[in-house]
C-alpha cells in the first residue's frame, strides 16, 4: 500500500431536522391539539485512532465526509430518527488541524481515541412544543439547525521509540533491515529511501521498542530543500535519536563535518531536539576497520554515546540494541511516552 503522510479532507456533519406541523385528528376527540413531533438530531463526524492503519491513503480517495440528516418530526408526536453518523479511522500519530487557521484540533496517538471532528445541527421542533395557555392551536415550528463543516488536514507523524537521523546513504535502511523485520528499499545511491519505515526491535523473549526509518536529510532541508520538512516531523514524536555516520563516505567528504550539517538542519526545524538523548553511531565500520572517526567522535561529543557498527556484518549491532533499549527503559520509568512540549507541534 502507497505510504500516505498528509491529507486533506472535507468533513460536513449533518443538518438538524425539521420539526412537524401537525394536530391530532380522531373521532372521539372534537378538538385535537397539536401533536407535531420534534425532527431527529443530525449525525456527528467523528475521528477514531485505528491501531490497524499506518498511512492515510484511504482519504486521497474519499476527500469528503459527510453524516445524515436528521428525519423529520411527524405527528402523533413522533420525533424523527437521528442521522447516521459518520467515522474517519487514522493511524495512530495523526495530528489534525483546521485547513483554514492552521488551529490544532486534535493529536490522536493511542489506539481507541475519538475526537469529533464535526457536530451534527440539533433538532428542530414541532407545534407540539409551543402549546401554551393562551395558545392553544400553534402553528408555530423551527426548522433544524444547520451541521457543522470544515477542511481538515490530517497530518501523520509516525510514532517509535528510536529514530534513526543521518544523511542519505548513510546505512538507515540497513540497520533497520538488519535489526528488524522491516524491509526498506536498499541500493547504492542515494535517496533509495522515499518514505519512512518502522521496524520492531526485539532485544531478547519479551523486550523490544519501534525505531523509525527516515528519508535522508541535506543541507537546507528544514526549509523544504530535498524532502525536508515534510519527513522531518516524523521526528518529532522519537524520544531518543540515532545519529548514523558514514565513516568512509563515497564523494570524499568529512565525516564530522557531515555531523554539523545535519544536525544544523535538525536543530533549525526544532531547537526541542536537543533536549532527545542523541546517540553517535558510525556505521559501515567493515569498509574501515581502522577508521579514527569513533576516537575523534568520543572526543568531541564526550556526553554522547559512541557505538560503532557494520549492519553488513552485522558487528556491534548487539551492543546498540542493548544500549536503545536501555534508554527507552530509563525513559519509561522517568516520564510518561510523549515528546518535549515543542516536538509535539
Amino acid at each position: 500500500m502507497k505510504f500516505i503522510d498528509e491529507a486533506t479532507v472535507q468533513v460536513a456533519a449533518g443538518h438538524g431536522g425539521p420539526g412537524a406541523l401537525s394536530f391530532r385528528r380522531e373521532k372521539s376527540v372534537p378538538k385535537g391539539g397539536p401533536d407535531g413531533g420534534d425532527g431527529g438530531d443530525g449525525g456527528d463526524v467523528e475521528i477514531t485512532v485505528d491501531a490497524a492503519l499506518n498511512t492515510l491513503v484511504d482519504f486521497r480517495f474519499r476527500p469528503r465526509i459527510g453524516a445524515g440528516n436528521g428525519r423529520p418530526g411527524s405527528g402523533r408526536d413522533r420525533t424523527g430518527a437521528r442521522g447516521a453518523d459518520a467515522e474517519l479511522r487514522v493511524p495512530p500519530g495523526t495530528t489534525v488541524m483546521d485547513a483554514e487557521t492552521q488551529e490544532v484540533i486534535g493529536d490522536l496517538t493511542a489506539p481507541g481515541q475519538r475526537l469529533l471532528a464535526a457536530r451534527g445541527g440539533r433538532r428542530g421542533l414541532g407545534n407540539a412544543r409551543f402549546k401554551s395557555s393562551v395558545n392553544q392551536a400553534p402553528r408555530r415550528t423551527t426548522r433544524g439547525e444547520p451541521g457543522e463543516a470544515r477542511t481538515l488536514l490530517l497530518q501523520l507523524k509516525l510514532v517509535a521509540d528510536v529514530g534513526l537521523l543521518g544523511l542519505p546513504n548513510a546505512g538507515k535502511s540497513t540497520l533497520i533491515a538488519a535489526v528488524s523485520a522491516s524491509r526498506p528499499k536498499i541500493a547504492d545511491y542515494p535517496f533509495t529511501t522515499l518514505v519512512p519505515n518502522l521496524g520492531v526491535v526485539r532485544v531478547g523473549v519479551d523486550s523490544s521498542f519501534v525505531m523509525a526509518d527516515i528519508p535522508g536529510l541535506i543541507p537546507g532541508a528544514a526549509d523544504g530543500a530535498g524532502l525536508g520538512t515534510r519527513f522531518l516531523r516524523h521526528l518529532s514524536r522519537v524520544r531518543a535519536l540515532a545519529h548514523l555516520i558514514d565513516i568512509a563516505p563515497v564523494d570524499g567528504s568529512d565525516a564530522l563535518g557531515n555531523i554539523e550539517a545535519v544536525e544544523r538542519e535538525l536543530f533549525a526545524y526544532s531547537p526541542a531536539f536537543a533536549e532527545l538523548p542523541m546517540f553517535m553511531v558510525p556505521t559501515k565500520m567493515d569498509l574501515a576497520p581502522d577508521s579514527t572517526v569513533p576516537a575523534a567522535l568520543r572526543e568531541r561529543f564526550a556526553e554522547r554515546p559512541v557505538l560503532p557498527v557494520s549492519a553488513v556484518a552485522g558487528t556491534g549491532l548487539e551492543g546498540l540494541c542493548q544500549a536503545l533499549l536501555q534508554r527507552v527503559r530509563e525513559l519509561d520509568a522517568a516520564v510518561p511516552a510523549t515528546p518535549p512540549a515543542a516536538l509535539a507541534g
